[in-house]
């Protein structure tokens, strides 16, 4: 009562009454342009958020532990499970390094499964291991049955209750498909060893989960949220719908359901994503009218992106994946898996697999994110969003069902082509430099070298075949990492001399901006505090050696400032530059042996490249 009473006090203000001070405040500037976001998925986030915009909202009345399980499945505390994944082929160096996870916080680990062959071989995979205290996650098999013959052979000859043990294969047959451009065993085998893997699971290890659906798979390739969150949704739909034809019982396959799901840098929207995935899958299995409320609880494992990776100013991706980490914690992931920072250009190593475990164990135990079920349940944003995902990706799975199912949809390339569209759109965006990459297409660290440092190529190499088209993953970062790769081999490393002139706050920013454009492509940049006159400036350009000059100033003074600069060094160097974009002088400066304007819309990428083909060649 004593709250109301003071609440009294404050009248509610109208949303009309809001919105006429924020565009009194913006002073005739465009109210879309400067305060909506735009989303890669077709949103238009608000600036702000009321009450109002929840209204309508079903499963707001919900807690956590009840359907449709959008503030997850638990209660009493948000307790995940802190996964390393170890995707070494060799049994003893992987026991090696999942030894030393498991006594320094990890819970649940991801083992390469390529080496074992028998049971000898599962042995020294987990030697001292306590499989019934650690879930043991197997990857990278081409025979999950025998594999999981072969670990319930060695867990009942260690005295191991089977039927207690947890953890799961990643079988996924779609995911196999979008990688080799066929099914393993032909889409009839794929799914009949499916049904095997699930037949076997329920009889003798009830608690492991041994299908995959693979959204992270689609994150890394460029797909936006809701064709990750509606494709993979699809995907295990699917194979619901065939092994119940097939015989199985809805209740076992769906128990044996992961999603993997990817997660990127978009905080918000990635916890929107796992709350809506949840909401979404119980929607799923209700038309399957299940004997108990089990199926409805989906499994979700998180691992954070490489798509958003980088090579350069790596250690920018702890940064990217700590963020990453706390969007799957504070959604309520079942397990998470963070990438070693360093995983874009080389092996893992103890010091990676460390600072992976630790930004998870940093979460848990200096941050209590386990401690609180869904602590963002009620914001009006995320909660907003979360429905904004959810119908999204409803779409997308209804695209999917429309076509006859994701094996169909695959063939037909539906997938495929949503995906490689949003791609390419993420691709333009870093290219003109509307995304930033930090390091990499904006704010490079200029003596940063990392030719020598790449170790190994860690993508995924697709097979291609005419059965179905592949889907590549890869990083955003790429493209511009290829410049400066060429540009850290060449024999000659290109200089960029800035010839600074007249107002001061106008020169420095645009020198600034030149030599953040340019050092994206590792050239050498010669700053200078700025030239009293055209000729001191056109002289030093020339003393310096350089390849390219880029003229730094007003558009007022370019006025006077580019005709001299340029008869003075047309055809003495291999390049005159312009920074900034002065639009009713473009063709003027031009005539005079300006060949380039760089500025905000320029496409850095296009640009450099060019550069490099006349300045490395």
């Amino acid at each position: 009562m004593e709250d109301n009473k003071l609440f009294s006090e404050f009248p509610p203000i109208p949303t009309e009454k809001w919105e006429e001070v924020i565009v009194k405040d913006l002073k005739g500037a465009d109210y879309d342009k400067k305060l909506v976001w735009h989303t890669i998925e077709g949103f238009n986030v608000k600036p702000y958020y009321r009450a109002e915009d929840l209204e309508g909202l079903e499963y707001l009345d919900s807690n956590p532990g009840q359907a449709p399980y959008t503030r997850g499945k638990h209660t009493g505390d948000n307790v995940w499970d802190v996964r390393q994944d170890i995707l070494v082929a060799d049994p003893t160096e992987t026991n090696r390094v999942a030894l030393d996870a498991v006594e320094r916080g990890a819970t649940s680990l991801g083992l390469c499964a390529k080496g074992i062959k028998n049971i000898d071989d599962m042995a020294t995979l987990l030697h001292g291991i306590y499989i019934d205290a650690v879930k043991v996650n197997f990857v990278c098999s081409d025979d999950y049955l025998g594999l999981l013959k072969t670990y319930v052979d060695y867990a009942k000859r260690e005295g191991y209750d089977t039927a207690k043990l947890e953890g799961s294969t990643d079988f996924d047959m779609f995911r196999y498909a979008l990688n080799h451009g066929r099914f393993h065993r032909g889409e009839d085998g794929d799914i009949a060893a499916a049904k095997a893997l699930v037949e076997y699971a329920h009889e003798v290890l009830p608690k492991f989960r041994v299908l995959g659906v693979s959204g992270s798979q689609l994150h890394n390739a460029g797909a936006n949220i809701v064709q990750e969150l509606g494709f993979a949704l699809a995907a295990a739909n699917e194979l619901v719908a065939r092994l119940v034809e097939a015989g199985c019982k809805m209740e076992h396959v769906a128990r044996s359901l992961v999603l993997n799901v990817g997660v990127g840098s978009t905080y918000f929207m990635e916890i929107a994503k796992i709350r809506a995935a949840r909401l979404l899958w119980s929607k799923i299995v209700e038309q399957y009218k299940p004997e108990c409320d089990c199926p409805h609880k989906l499994y979700i494992n998180a691992t954070t992106s490489s798509w958003n990776q980088s090579i350069y100013d790596p250690y920018v991706n702890m940064l990217r994946s700590t963020t990453e980490a706390m969007s799957s914690a504070v959604a309520g992931a079942d397990s998470i898996s963070v990438l070693p920072f360093d995983n874009a250009y080389k092996e893992a190593d103890d010091f990676g697999y460390r600072i992976a475990r630790n930004q998870q164990l940093l979460l848990k135990e200096e941050s209590y994110l386990d401690k609180i079920v869904d602590p963002s349940a009620g914001s009006y944003y995320i909660e907003n969003l979360t429905d904004q995902i959810a119908q999204g990706a409803w779409q997308h799975f209804l695209k999917v069902e429309e076509a006859g199912g994701m094996c169909k949809a695959l063939r037909a390339g539906l997938v495929q082509d949503e995906v490689e569209e949003t791609a390419r759109r993420r691709d333009m965006e870093i290219a003109t430099r509307r995304t930033t990459i930090l390091g990499t297409n904006q704010y490079p660290n200029l003596l940063e070298k990392m030719g020598e440092k790449i170790m190994s190529d860690t993508s995924d190499v697709s097979d291609m075949s005419d059965e179905i088209r592949t889907l590549r993953p890869y990083r955003g970062a790429e493209a511009f990492e290829r410049l400066r790769l060429a540009t850290e081999r060449a024999a000659h490393r290109p200089k960029v001399f800035l010839l600074t002139y007249g107002n001061l706050t106008m020169r420095k920013a645009r020198a600034g901006f030149a030599t953040n454009f340019f050092g994206v492509a590792g050239y050498e940049i010669v700053d200078n505090p700025g030239f009293a006159t055209s000729d001191e400036g056109a002289k030093a350009a020339l003393e310096s050696g350089a390849d390219i000059v880029v003229l730094c100033s007003s558009d007022d003074e370019y006025a006077e400032l580019t005709e001299p600069v340029c008869r003075a060094l047309k055809g003495k160097v291999k390049s005159l530059v312009l920074a900034g974009y002065p639009k009713e002088m473009v063709d003027t400066y031009r005539s005079y042996g300006i060949d380039e304007f760089i500025h905000v819309k320029t496409n850095a990428l296009d640009c450099l490249t060019q550069f490099n083909k006349t300045l490395l060649d």
